[in-house]
């Protein structure tokens, strides 16, 4: 969010509403180490890689995705609940291609 020098955002609470949660998004800050993260597509196809390391934010609303660590890392790991154990995501086996695509989305 952008705000222009000067602006007010007044005091406020967050009233309690009844939500329905029915995709987990999620957002990894990584604090050290360095992290790949594979993305895929809905139909499970690979996409693209990054590599993250301390200081970047990535922020997983769509598709699959995947991790290696590259060097040890610190992160947290952000997502709406309630967490539901096995029943919250479904895990899948793909080869990755031998040359990752680092290029643009």
């Amino acid at each position: 969010m952008s705000y222009a020098l000067g602006t007010v955002i007044p005091p406020h609470t967050h009233n309690l509403l009844r939500r329905e949660v029915l995709y987990t998004r999620e957002a990894l800050f990584i604090r050290k180490g360095k992290v790949r993260i594979d993305f895929y597509a809905e139909q499970r196809r690979y996409r693209v890689s990054r590599v993250l390391g301390a200081g970047d934010v990535v922020l997983l609303i769509a598709g699959g995705h995947g991790f290696e660590v590259l060097e040890e890392v610190n992160m947290i790991e952000v997502k709406q609940g309630p967490y539901l154990g096995d029943a919250d995501k479904t895990s899948f086996a793909v080869e990755l291609p031998p040359k990752l695509n680092f290029g643009p989305l």
